[in-house]
């Protein structure tokens, strides 16, 4: 039988709940690591351990983004070093790693490009950055269901000539949806056009902030020499990148994307078709809940693949390792 070629995925914002990691922290001594580093780095900021917070919430709290993205990393992580632990590294041994927006930086730290610790006090910053950038309540984000992606930027371009506001799409997630974002006003009206072009349903998303569009400008200028503060290796495996959809292992190109990242869509349809296209053939989604493991379903029904959000996954993952997943 032909070796697998594996891609692990890391999922990004509103995969959160509370409860995540709890499992692996007891039992796994390299999760518990991974959960002590990121308490140890972030306890001036936060003024609680991070580990708290994923465990016990509150739900209010968690949902914060300078909280929810260095808690979805660090559980992120945390599930990867107990995957490792208990079916070895050298097993799992993905011949790509991505993720989906703020899941690119556990891709990062998965990689080797980026220290664990760097990148968790980094989307910290990230998640502050991006809340400031737009007072509350002024943008939004919607997901656009049962459209082709440029039937959602034809409905956006109609409703920001029409409303004179920001609206563009912000993630390419399945060949049926697409998520938009920008002023509230400008996302409302591209809803209505997208219903009037054929869209089968609009869905509200319960966001902080218009994420990865224009409006994200002043997070990306402050993100950029933060970033560039921080030592980057090149990444083994390669990372399939949000912004370009390709492999990348070059240092220097990685965090130029990142600052990118922040303002561009996320490339997801093309990242899962392009890992395909090189002979990606099981993927394995790592992290809390169960996001991606739907949009590769969508994007690439051919594909074997599992999730790992608990310990309760690990039987599936080990049917994906051994190819009989799906």
């Amino acid at each position: 039988m032909t070796a697998m070629t594996l891609a692990i995925l890391f999922p990004g914002q509103a995969s959160q709940e509370v409860g995540m990691g709890k499992d692996v922290y007891a039992s796994s001594s390299a999760a518990r690591a991974v959960f002590d580093a990121a308490d140890a780095s972030l306890l001036d900021v936060l003024g609680t351990k991070l580990s708290t917070l994923c465990f016990e919430g509150p739900e209010d709290e968690l949902r914060r983004t300078e909280i929810q993205q260095p808690a979805i990393l660090t559980t992120s992580i945390a599930l990867l070093r107990a995957l490792e632990e208990a079916v070895g590294a050298d097993v799992l041994a993905p011949a790509y790693v991505g993720g989906h927006s703020l899941g690119e930086y556990s891709a990062l730290v998965a990689s080797g490009a980026l220290d664990f610790e760097d990148a968790v006090r980094t989307v910290n910053l990230r998640g502050r950055l991006m809340q400031e950038a737009v007072a509350e309540g002024q943008g939004a984000m919607a997901a656009i269901i049962g459209s082709a992606p440029e039937v959602v930027a034809e409905a956006c371009l109609k409703a920001a000539e029409a409303t004179g506001q920001v609206v563009t799409p912000a993630n390419y997630n399945s060949p049926q949806q697409t998520v938009i974002a920008g002023e509230k006003s400008g996302v409302e009206a591209a809803c209505e056009q997208a219903k009037e072009l054929g869209a089968k349903k609009t869905v509200a998303l319960p966001v902080s902030a218009p994420f990865h569009c224009a409006l994200m400008e002043p997070a990306a200028k402050q993100l950029a020499p933060e970033l560039a503060k921080l030592r980057f290796s090149n990444a083994k495996p390669p990372v399939i990148t949000n912004v370009e959809a390709k492999p990348n292992q070059d240092a220097a190109r990685i965090q130029s994307l990142l600052v990118e990242q922040v303002t561009a869509p996320v490339r997801f349809n093309d990242m899962v078709t392009e890992m395909k296209s090189l002979g990606v053939d099981g993927f394995l989604e790592v992290g809390p809940g169960r996001v991606l493991s739907g949009l590769i379903a969508r994007i690439e029904r051919r594909v074997r693949r599992a999730n790992f959000s608990s310990l309760a996954d690990l039987d599936d993952v080990r049917e994906l390792l051994n190819g009989s997943a799906s």
